[in-house]
């Protein structure tokens, strides 16, 4: 009998990278408006990924099946 195949959450494969080494990166929130009166030291930041927090892994995981 063949396995089901799962589906992949459309929304978290856009917000979400996998690296090879498995971890999981986001994007910073909050990035979208109001951003010229910011430093543009805190502006940089912005563009940086960040893993995601060891409480959320294991449900973007399940979003994300064949994700690594």
């Amino acid at each position: 009998m063949a396995k089901n195949k799962l589906k992949t959450r459309k929304i978290a494969l856009k917000r979400f990278k996998v690296t090879g080494s498995g971890k999981i990166l986001r994007m910073k929130g909050l990035r979208s408006h109001l951003r010229r009166k910011k430093p543009a030291r805190v502006r940089r930041l912005f563009d940086q990924m960040l893993p995601v927090a060891p409480s959320d892994r294991k449900r973007v995981r399940r979003m994300l099946p064949y994700g690594s």
